[in-house]
């Protein structure tokens, strides 16, 4: 029995290497290509433990493990020419998936950078062609979400031949190149430039109109005034005038005897003005005779315009003695 175990221990070894080197495993993410002498015999798109031929160091059976996951490529910094002839640096990236593993096999022997080096290649010219055919601004309006869908359709079909499946293309950025943000913000800064003249040109013109209308209002109110004003200072005038005539025909002494205080009040009013007048000056008459009754006075200041002389009504009556006619001004 003892001489017996070592070959036990053999055969169990052996046994074990067998079962080892026949089954694989296909995890969720993954699908397997199950080779034989370097020829497809079996795909495993599902996950699970699978069984195959032992002795793969023989080349027998081998098994080349593929991803089965949405898988991400990113391009950074293409260089692209729009519609008006000016170069934009572009970031994209694509969405793709393992979608035949048999041609995948076939065409990049299952290498996944074989496959994306490919791909950089034909993203290029799909984004060079898309955006050749557009301005700039395109990639910033609306237009960019259709402006991606033709870079996918267009990359679809090479795609396939590599055995892979397009899910998705994204632009993640659209910027200038230094000359060209030079060149776009000269020529934003001469139209704002140009805009801001337009407007200040037009506000001028407005404020030009605005102030004409004003002066000619001003004028036309200002005439218009002057002109109620004469009215009413003719008014006045006259009213005045009427006044001063119906005090002088109900007392003329005592309008007489006002007027001339008033002259002296005007005349003597303390601020050390010296006259040199007679004694007997009429302008001291109510000095020398506080009735005023002398003989020959006229009253002193402004006197108003003299009455009409009354009509008597009776034929034989006196005609009435005409007013005392004013004496001259102050």
């Amino acid at each position: 029995m003892a001489n017996r175990l070592p070959i036990i221990v053999v055969i169990l070894a052996v046994i074990l290497f067998l079962i080892y080197s026949s089954v694989f495993v296909v995890n969720a993410r993954q699908q397997a290509l199950v080779l034989r002498f370097g020829e497809i015999v079996d795909v495993k798109s599902e996950p699970g433990i699978y069984f195959k031929a032992p002795f793969s160091f023989f080349d027998a059976d081998t098994v080349q493990l593929i991803e089965n996951r949405v898988l991400r490529f990113d391009l950074d910094n293409i260089r692209v020419q729009v519609s008006g002839g000016k170069f934009y640096e572009v970031d994209a990236f694509i969405a793709y998936r393992i979608s035949d593993p048999r041609v995948f096999r076939a065409a990049v022997s299952g290498q996944i950078e074989l496959a994306e080096a490919r791909l950089r290649t034909r993203l290029d010219a799909a984004l060079r062609r898309v955006y050749g055919l557009r301005d700039f601004e395109a990639a910033l309006s609306e237009e960019r979400a259709v402006m991606m869908r033709e870079v996918r359709d267009q990359l679809r079909p090479d795609a396939t031949s590599l055995g892979l499946q397009i899910e998705d293309v994204r632009i993640r950025r659209t910027d200038l190149t230094a000359e060209v943000s030079q060149q776009t913000y000269d020529r934003m800064k001469a139209e704002r430039l140009a805009e801001a003249a337009r407007l200040r040109a037009r506000g001028n013109e407005a404020a030009q109109r605005i102030t004409a209308r004003a002066d000619r209002e001003v004028v036309e109110i200002v005439a218009e005034a002057r002109k109620e004003s004469e009215i009413l200072r003719g008014e006045g005038e006259a009213q005045r005038s009427a006044t001063f005539a119906d005090a002088y025909k109900r007392d003329p002494a005592f309008f007489d005897f006002y007027r001339s205080m008033n002259a002296y009040g005007t005349a003597l009013d303390g601020t050390g003005t010296t006259m040199v007048l007679s004694p007997s000056s009429e302008f001291f008459r109510f000095f020398r005779d506080p009735d005023g009754k002398e003989a020959g006075a006229k009253p002193l200041g402004p006197q108003p315009a003299p009455a009409a002389p009354a009509v008597s009504a009776a034929p034989a009556a006196a005609p009435a003695a005409p007013a005392a006619q004013p004496a001259a001004g102050q």
